[in-house]
């Protein structure tokens, strides 16, 4: 069953700018982490590396966020943590390939190319978290069956 809307959605009112939000904090977070790993785990195991320290830390943040900040889903953590990865390693699939392919055939330092993967990273991850992570069926059933259902919040 869903809960009430997310301070975050109480706020902005609307579920698409409130997710927009924590998307942009958590993208910023999340580059942030790739930065920072690739100061430090980076240098001795490589770019690959700094990229799998900075997708785990920030999928349990992200995952915290969105669920407290914008859906307020109850139940199934784990399902919905498990359904929240899968999304991610959609995006994470992406990255590993492309992040590879610009910096070794484009030439381009990894922190450039992060940057610009960033954006195709977030767009798959919106469509994801929104229609598959945390939905949930029509009239508040917290089984997951329905496909269409929106969280809580959607105007």
């Amino acid at each position: 069953m869903s809960g009430e809307p997310g301070p975050l959605l109480r706020i902005v009112r609307d579920q698409r700018v409130a997710f927009v939000i924590v998307g942009v904090v958590n993208t910023v977070v999340g580059f942030g982490w790739f930065v920072l790993a690739e100061l430090t785990v980076g240098r001795w195991f490589g770019y690959l590396a700094s990229l799998g320290v900075a997708h785990i830390l920030s999928v349990i943040g992200a995952f915290i966020l969105y669920r407290r900040f914008v859906f307020r889903v109850r139940g199934h953590v784990l399902r919905d943590l498990a359904r929240f990865e899968l999304v991610y390693l959609v995006a994470i699939s992406v990255n590993f390939v492309a992040l590879p392919l610009l910096v070794e055939f484009g030439g381009l330092v990894p922190v450039v190319a992060q940057a610009l993967i960033v954006i195709v990273t977030t767009l798959i991850s919106f469509v994801g978290h929104r229609y598959f992570s945390f939905r949930r069926a029509p009239g508040g059933s917290d089984d997951g069956s329905s496909s269409a259902s929106q969280p809580a919040g959607v105007r």
